[in-house]
């Protein structure tokens, strides 16, 4: 018998056990999509890890207040805050530190703001930050009309803004909103730039933010004792080591730290920050894919369940098929087709359902939308190894039924 009328015969089972079938493909299906599910949030939030870290690049580091950066690890690891790097400390850091880099000084000045031009105003989730004349270029983001900040504004803290290009559509809809005045976080600023589209990365969206003059957010500033973050970019990938020492040490000199004491600030590299983040991301999926296989092992077991029912069942029609001549390899190639193909039936289902789950968890966490094609080959595979393992039990004892004894069964 071939596998074309084994197919058919499989597809006849089980549309005559719709509900049972349905059920157990169902099993199938949710297991399948926890997997599916998680390892694609995973995928698309280092996606979107990599995209904002390529921003500053691989030849960057960040120094900002220890214990305020992002930090992983059990009970313990978690280093205590030290004081804030004040406007003065990374103002005279950029002005001291002598090096063949670019030097760049940013803050957050309000989380929440709401931005209005006339009758029209946006949601209160408008971030605002302060940055000098290097800011946008650390942010990888371009300006698609108007100007950047001059290094005197950055020092002056004139009442001038650059709009992401969120902002720009919803308030000015078609009119150019470079040069008209508009109001955000209770201060009035005059746009002199609108950014490119860029979208989001790791949750911040510059086509929802506005940048102010670094000096200008350090007056306007809702917290009460802001940290400033200081990035430095090297023109070399091999004079990265030397600019850190220089940077440690003239900070050192700046924060007044004696000889003994350790560092109360901390630098990291943009590369280094994504790797650890990375190896984070792997030990969750290890979790993902162990939560998923539990799943599927339960799936498996039902499914044999199932099967072994329907081998019982049918014990009057595998006797009458070895009567006309079907052999053991038949009647166990037949069950094994029909167990595979419950669960590709649950499979698509499940890869469907995480794909878009993953994908919908992603974009709630400003990440991008992506097909795990890896995953989805992967899926099917699993479904074919969850059918034939579950299935190849209730197959070998169908094929073992004597003829005689099968048709007298009732």
């Amino acid at each position: 018998m071939t596998y074309t009328e084994n197919i058919r015969l499989a597809l006849q089972s089980i549309q005559s056990n719709r509900l049972r079938t349905m059920l157990t493909a169902l099993i199938i299906a949710i297991g399948l999509s926890a997997l599916v599910g998680i390892l694609t949030t995973l995928d698309a939030v280092k996606t979107s890890m990599t995209d904002a870290f390529s921003n500053m690049g691989a030849n960057a580091f960040t120094i900002r207040n220890r214990g305020s950066g992002i930090n992983f690890g059990g009970p313990g690891q978690q280093a205590k805050a030290s004081k804030a790097i004040r406007y003065d400390d990374a103002i005279t850091l950029k002005k001291q530190l002598d090096v063949p880099a670019v030097i760049t000084i940013s803050v957050i000045a309000s989380g929440g703001a709401t931005a209005k031009y006339n009758q029209e105003k946006t949601n209160p989730n408008i971030n605002i930050r302060g940055i000098d004349e290097n800011g946008l270029k650390s942010q990888g983001v371009d300006i698609a009309s108007g100007r950047n900040f001059t290094a005197e504004e950055a020092e002056q803290g004139p009442n001038v803004c650059i709009i992401g290009s969120e902002i720009g559509t919803s308030l000015f809809k078609k009119e150019s909103p470079v040069d008209k005045f508009i109001t955000a976080g209770g201060t009035r600023l005059k746009v002199v730039g609108v950014l490119a589209p860029k979208g989001s990365s790791m949750g911040f969206s510059a086509d929802r933010a506005i940048f102010i003059p670094l000096y200008k957010a350090k007056v306007i500033n809702a917290s009460p004792n802001p940290s400033y973050t200081i990035s430095i970019m090297v023109t070399k990938p091999e004079q990265m080591e030397n600019v850190i020492g220089e940077a440690t040490a003239e900070f050192r000199n700046v924060r007044k730290i004696k000889i003994k004491e350790p560092n109360d600030f901390e630098i990291t590299k943009s590369d280094a920050l994504a790797q650890t983040l990375f190896k984070d991301l792997a030990m969750i999926a290890i979790g993902g894919v162990a939560i998923g296989v539990i799943t599927l092992i339960g799936a498996s077991i039902g499914l044999m369940n199932i099967m072994l029912v329907s081998v019982t069942e049918r014990t009057r029609e595998i006797g009458i098929r070895k009567a006309i001549g079907a052999n053991p390899s038949v009647i166990r190639k037949q069950f094994l087709i029909e167990a595979v193909m419950i669960c590709l039936m649950g499979g698509a289902m499940g890869i469907l359902f995480g794909v878009m789950l993953g994908n919908a968890i992603s974009l709630m966490m400003g990440g991008s939308f992506i097909i795990p094609w890896l995953f989805i080959l992967g899926g099917f595979a699993l479904c074919v190894l969850v059918g034939v393992a579950s299935g190849y039990y209730p197959a070998k004892k169908a094929s073992k039924l004597d003829p005689v004894e099968a048709l007298r069964y009732e």
